[in-house]
């Protein structure tokens, strides 16, 4: 996806978790959104999760809105039981859709499968910035900072 590229849609998940897809599609409405892929088979998405729900928490009063997409890389990982039980361990209590089918990872242009994946967009739902692998936290952080001051400063 490109920068500037408007929110895709979420249609398609196999089923959500904490939610569904008209929550997720409010949530994202006029607030800064960072939808993260992930899978129970990712190591490093396992290690980010623990920020991306303190993200969520710390700048929830600044209107920023988190929604994860649980991608599998491997039959395996389409145990929707095991995504449920991971869902609770990890703490993962934003609205979560399962992507059994591929098809938000295909909306996403996720093309290559790259887990975890950020896709930052501001608040009228355009994205700001993407991100993937071990960094991809890092790199999209300094993207949601300016997007906080520019929307704290907007409303001072």
């Amino acid at each position: 996806m490109r920068i500037g590229t408007p929110i895709p849609p979420l249609d398609g998940a196999t089923e959500w978790v904490n939610g569904t897809v008209a929550d997720a599609i409010a949530q994202a409405s006029g607030h800064i959104t960072l939808v993260h892929f992930w899978s129970i088979s990712c190591g490093i998405c396992k290690e980010h999760l623990p920020r991306v729900a303190e993200w969520r928490d710390r700048y929830h009063d600044q209107g920023f809105r988190v929604i994860a997409v649980h991608m599998p890389r491997y039959p395996a990982d389409t145990d929707v039981t095991a995504v449920q039980q991971a869902i609770i361990e990890y703490g993962i209590t934003q609205v979560c859709a399962i992507d059994n089918l591929h098809k938000l990872r295909d909306a996403f242009q996720n093309d290559q499968g790259f887990v975890p994946a950020y896709y930052l967009f501001d608040s009228e739902g355009k994205l700001r910035s993407f991100a993937a692998g071990e960094r991809g936290l890092d790199l999209v952080a300094a993207a949601l900072n300016r997007l906080l001051s520019a929307t704290q400063k907007a409303g001072t």
